[in-house]
């Protein structure tokens, strides 16, 4: 869990891992928030599960080839989205990358290829220019990928995904939002493996109130 403070909760989250190692129960309250006011999903007839991260944030890095894998395998009554948040100046240009990757239709690819080039391969953007370059590795030009990033569509997303991080009342990533009603975050269910856990519980408890 990445706040904007940037404080590392280790200690704590370890402690709770190992109390619900092998939780079963799953309670508001104590291993995820029940929203004040639900936000409401783009369509009521599915059950909609968002994750909020950040591309330099290095657990949501950590994050991601699990929750890819949990995500492949949702049911059809499931949609899932990655959401970037912007918590500062600096993580602005990195979350316009993402909606560039998805208008683009190229976000299967360049995804994980973002995370990599910034806790593998330990690149740093200063420019858009630079994060041009990783999206001319998987075919878009530059001038495409400059133009999208600079455009009226991508500036429309980020105030979106701003009012959904509001509503969500999201303070650290990753965090996983299910149907817009609940808030799953690895501080209290003190592990990112058991925020799937409580993740497919509340998609359950969903399903069954539907």
């Amino acid at each position: 869990m990445l706040r904007r403070s940037f404080n590392l909760f280790a200690v704590a989250v370890l402690s709770l891992g190992a109390t619900l190692a092998h939780a079963t129960d799953w309670k508001a309250g104590e291993h995820y928030t029940v929203l004040k006011q639900p936000v409401p999903t783009a369509d009521a007839n599915k059950i909609e599960v968002v994750e909020a991260f950040g591309y330099s944030c290095p657990h949501c890095n950590a994050f991601e080839p699990m929750l890819h894998a949990w995500s492949q395998n949702l049911a059809d009554d499931v949609t899932f989205e990655n959401m970037p948040v912007v918590f500062g100046r600096s993580w602005e240009p990195l979350a316009r990358a993402y909606y560039v990757g998805k208008l683009l239709g190229v976000k299967d690819k360049v995804h994980q290829a973002m995370f990599d080039a910034i806790h593998v391969e330990r690149r740093r953007f200063r420019s858009p220019e630079d994060i041009a370059e990783v999206f001319e590795q998987h075919g878009v030009s530059k001038q495409d990928f400059l133009k999208t990033y600079n455009s009226f569509a991508v500036g429309m997303q980020l105030k979106q995904s701003d009012a959904r991080v509001r509503g969500y009342q999201i303070q650290g990533v990753p965090s996983i939002i299910v149907n817009g009603k609940y808030l799953v975050t690895s501080t209290l269910t003190g592990s990112h493996a058991n925020m799937l856990k409580v993740a497919e519980h509340l998609i359950e408890k969903e399903r069954n109130a539907q």
